[in-house]
């Protein structure tokens, strides 16, 4: 993780791939959903079988450049830079 000034700004992760577990999460996210009385979102088997054949170990950051911009502009907080926040989206 990167932080600047108390902000977090980015987010490291390992990605998950084994199949057999982004399956099991899939069905156990949509449990919840039904649980809320949400539909269920469709699972992504494509995406199954592509782990299936093999995703080569990998890594990667997700830099929230909403976060950049709220810095840069001096904002108290992110519903200030987003096109959509949370609340109305």
């Amino acid at each position: 993780e990167v932080y600047f000034k108390g902000i977090e700004l980015a987010n490291g992760f390992h990605e998950l791939d084994n199949p057999k577990e982004q399956l099991a999460r899939f069905e156990q996210d949509n449990a919840k959903r039904i649980e809320m009385g949400l539909k269920p979102q469709p699972i992504d088997y494509h995406l199954i079988s592509a782990l299936e054949a093999g995703l080569p170990d990998c890594a990667g950051v997700a830099l929230g450049i909403d976060r950049l911009i709220m810095l840069a502009l001096g904002c108290d907080h992110i519903d200030q830079v987003t096109a959509f926040p949370f609340p109305i989206a």
